[in-house]
């Protein structure tokens, strides 16, 4: 993983801050960490190229620092607003550009439904006291010199748990969130951020003693091979390891013990919606609280893996390593029994690995063969639905009908239907996430190939069957 190939270059200064405070939290200085980092990242800056001074940009980057080491305990929200960088983006509303010719057409004006528009000096000029911001008038302007401007945050947030606060910068509605961290890989100024968990992370691991006082164990979602390039996963394993981590465990045996339980259960309820996306079932219980009875009882793939560790193994810490920020929240859910110890992202990991200076293409492989070809692909959307219809096929179960929900705005309307009684479909597998897992916010990549490889994972399980999964895991 020593590649970076990051998207953004939000997430190459957040993982220069964690691979510091990384490396600070073995070798010392830690005490320094709010002043010196700042300096050393912004070393020979004579002009910031994104705030008004080098001073605010180290004001920033101490700001980040403070998330790196965990951010605001007394906030239980996973993420949270950095106010310091929020103060860059335009103020929202319809923006008339000098694309307006200010025709004689006038559909601005005819379709504001608030008679908000009119022309003034040739060029269509928007009243805000009217304004609605409905954006009609984008809609219908021939020269499409009208835009409706909005920031990233809101944008991004389809649960709308984000608003301006009086000075104009982000809050965020912990009632309303839903912890998927859309907001955190949208945000072009970084000014929100997930918590980072690193230093308990590392505190576990330095009080197991190097695996003598009770051994640590890393359970990695199968997303993680969309993360690996230029190294193999079978190495990126050995480099995990070499973290100080006992062993590696494959979420992914996880969900193929989920597809034993939900198949059965849909089969006993009729309804069934999937319980692998922690960001989804929160979604359902603030916005849909009538369909809860519908959520799959089957914890999560990440603790139901944690749970077969912690069952041969009571004395054993479990961190997950994962793409996803609401992971960070489902962990602490009294739900999972405490069977998750720890959470770390897959930004984290990168920050990490190379902190410690391991180069994982150096590193042998380690191979896993703990899953089957289904349950490694829960991380790719569709993947839960591809098991649960493998599943009913074996069992002789029939009439299933699924709906594959990619992303929140694809779930709003199935699940309205299904609240109203009108719905066709039967079993509902929801992702919050566009994609699934392989575009979970805390990747080091989104792309279009990270489907491809997770299909490519799955293909290459030893164990074919969910099955002949399960058998390996009984012996």
């Amino acid at each position: 993983m020593e590649k970076r190939v990051f998207d953004t270059n939000v997430q190459e200064v957040k993982y220069k801050v964690l691979k510091e405070v990384i490396r600070r939290a073995y070798e010392g200085g830690m005490d320094e960490a709010y002043v010196e980092i700042p300096k050393m990242l912004t070393e020979g800056m004579k002009t910031s190229d994104t705030y008004c001074c080098v001073y605010k940009e180290r004001a920033v980057i101490a700001e980040r620092v403070r998330m790196a080491r965990g951010g605001d305990k007394s906030n239980p929200n996973v993420v949270e607003v950095v106010d310091i960088a929020c103060d860059e983006c335009p103020i929202e509303g319809i923006y008339v550009t000098p694309a307006c010719r200010g025709c004689v057409f006038h559909s601005c004006m005819d379709v504001c439904p608030r008679g908000a528009i009119s022309i003034i000096d040739k060029k269509a000029t928007v009243d805000e006291n009217l304004c609605i911001h409905c954006g009609k008038c984008h809609d219908a302007c021939p020269y499409s010199a009208i835009i409706v401007r909005h920031r990233p945050c809101v944008m991004s947030c389809k649960v709308k748990a984000i608003s301006m606060d009086e000075d104009r910068k982000a809050k965020i509605d912990n009632s309303r969130c839903i912890s998927c961290g859309a907001c955190v890989y949208k945000c072009p100024f970084g000014a929100i951020v997930d918590k980072s968990l690193v230093l308990d992370i590392i505190d576990i691991l330095k009080q197991s003693e190097n695996n003598t006082k009770y051994k640590v164990y890393a359970v990695i979602a199968p997303a993680i091979v969309g993360q690996c390039r230029p190294a193999t996963i079978e190495q990126v394993v050995s480099s995990i390891m070499a973290l100080g981590f006992h062993q590696v465990v494959e979420a992914a045996l996880g969900a193929d013990i989920c597809l034993i339980h939900e198949s059965q259960e849909w089969k006993e309820k009729g309804i069934l919606t999937t319980s692998c996306c922690p960001a989804f079932v929160k979604y359902i219980e603030n916005f849909y609280p009538e369909l809860t009875k519908y959520v799959s009882h089957s914890p999560s793939p990440m603790v139901v893996a944690a749970s077969i560790i912690k069952k041969n193994d009571p004395t054993a810490k479990v961190i997950f390593i994962g793409p996803c920020s609401a992971k960070k929240m489902e962990y602490k859910l009294e739900k999972t029994n405490g069977m998750i110890d720890c959470v770390m992202s897959f930004e984290e990991l990168q920050a990490f690995i190379d902190a410690r200076g391991i180069v994982p293409t150096q590193m042998p492989d380690t191979p896993l063969n703990n899953a089957s070809f289904y349950g490694r692909i829960f991380a790719r959307s569709g993947g839960v639905t591809h098991g649960i219809e493998y599943m009913a096929g074996k069992a002789g179960f029939e009439g299933l009908r699924p709906m594959v929900m990619s992303g929140i705005d694809a779930c709003k309307g199935p699940l309205l239907k299904l609240k109203m009684g009108k719905s066709t479909e039967n079993f509902f597998e929801g992702m919050a996430c566009e994609g699934g897992c392989v575009n979970g916010a805390l990747s080091i990549t989104h792309s279009p190939k990270n489907i491809v490889d997770v299909d490519k994972y799955g293909s290459e399980a030893k164990e074919k069957s969910v099955e002949a999964s399960l058998m390996l895991y009984n012996m």
